[in-house]
C-alpha cells in the first residue's frame, strides 16, 4: 500500500450525517476530534488530504481550514471530475488514493481508487464496493480508524507516536 492522498466526503463520513440548520439558514455540523488527530498524523507522514462534498457549508470551510486540508471542494455534483483534477495536480496514480464515502453519490469514486473505504453506517451498496469498512460510524471515529489502518501499514506507527510525544507532530484535533 502506498497511499499518497486521502479524499473525504463530509456528511456521513466526517459527521454523523445529520443536518442541523438554524432558523437563519446557517448549517451546523459536529466533527470528531479523533478524526482531526488522524488527519494531522497523516499530514505529518506526507499524505495529502482532500474534501469533496455535495453540500456547501461554512462549518466545513472552517473545519477544513483548521485541519489544513490540502484541497476543499464544496457543492460538487460530479465528484469524479474533481478527483481527476486533484490526481493530476499531485501527479499520482488512482491506486495511491484512499476515498472514504458513505452513499451512492460516492460510488463513482469508490470504484476508481486503490483503497475505497466506508464508515460502518454507509449504505449497503457502498459497503459492498469498499475494500475496508470501518467498525466505527461516520462522525464517530471512522476516518481515524481508516487513517490508523493506512499508517500502521505504511509507517512505523510506534515511531510516529514517539514523534508526537516528542512534540515533532503539529496536531490539530
Amino acid at each position: 500500500m502506498d497511499i499518497k492522498l486521502i479524499v473525504l466526503d463530509v456528511d456521513g463520513v466526517l459527521t454523523d450525517g445529520k443536518l442541523y440548520i438554524g432558523s437563519d439558514g446557517e448549517e451546523y455540523k459536529a466533527f470528531n476530534a479523533q478524526d482531526g488527530m488522524g488527519i494531522s498524523l497523516a499530514h505529518y507522514t506526507g499524505i495529502k488530504t482532500a474534501i469533496i462534498t455535495g453540500r456547501k457549508s461554512n462549518a466545513v470551510t472552517k473545519r477544513a481550514n483548521e485541519l489544513r486540508i490540502d484541497y476543499l471542494y464544496q457543492g460538487i455534483h460530479d465528484k469524479i471530475d474533481v478527483l481527476w483534477e486533484i490526481k493530476n495536480d499531485l501527479g499520482i496514480d488512482l491506486e495511491q488514493i484512499c476515498y472514504i464515502g458513505d452513499d451512492i453519490n460516492d460510488l463513482p469514486i469508490l470504484k476508481e481508487v486503490g483503497l475505497p473505504c466506508a464508515p460502518n453506517n454507509a449504505v449497503p451498496i457502498v459497503k459492498e464496493n469498499a475494500k475496508y469498512v470501518a467498525n466505527e460510524n461516520g462522525g464517530e471515529g471512522a476516518v481515524r480508524e481508516i487513517i490508523d489502518q493506512i499508517l500502521s501499514v505504511q509507517e512505523n506507527y510506534q515511531l510516529l507516536i514517539e514523534d508526537y510525544l516528542a512534540g515533532k507532530v503539529r496536531v490539530i484535533q
